[in-house]
């Protein structure tokens, strides 16, 4: 019992808080597309039952990014609610760089993401100074997958400053 109490208190679904949909900004980095069929079984799904998970957000100043829940957050602003049901996660990190992290690892444990958008988080990332090995890590990659995303977008960029052995020499 004594676990139970102590997780309780440590982990964010224990704290949903009703937050004012104007405090609540879409990210502009979640490569999660849902076809239109599916958004309109989200909304019929909140008209009928209701938010049954809260949305995942990232205290920033005053303001709260979406996480995980970019499109329960957008069809409550279509159905005109004026607070969501909301979690707030990492208080303790700042950087865009972990919220990108932070929404790749919600998104992914679900399902697919689109190939170019996940390539641009990898650019993103990598233009932020992480290295391969933490790109991997934090998205749940491996090596070979972060590699590939690589070669999709923004190919010479991201290597030209990577040493690479000359295999051969050109004579002159």
């Amino acid at each position: 019992m004594e676990n139970i109490l102590k997780w309780t208190q440590t982990h964010p679904v224990s704290f949903v808080k009703w937050i004012s949909i104007e405090l609540i900004q879409g990210n502009d980095y979640n490569p999660n597309k849902v076809a239109p069929p599916e958004m309109k079984l989200l909304e019929l799904s909140i008209q009928e039952d209701g938010y049954t998970q809260p949305i995942v957000v990232w205290k920033i100043e005053d303001r709260y990014e979406v996480i995980d829940g970019f499109h329960r957050h957008l069809v409550g602003k279509k159905l005109g609610f004026t607070h969501l049901p909301c979690v707030i996660i990492n208080n303790d990190r700042t950087e865009k760089g972990d919220r990108i992290a932070s929404t790749i690892r919600h998104n992914r444990a679900r399902g697919k993401h689109q190939i170019q958008a996940m390539s641009d988080i990898v650019v993103e990332l990598s233009r932020r100074n992480w290295n391969d090995e933490k790109i991997a890590k934090e998205l749940g990659m491996d090596a070979d997958e972060v590699l590939r995303l690589k070669q999709i977008t923004g190919l010479a960029e991201l290597f030209m400053d990577e040493e690479f052995s000359e295999a051969w020499e050109v004579e002159k």
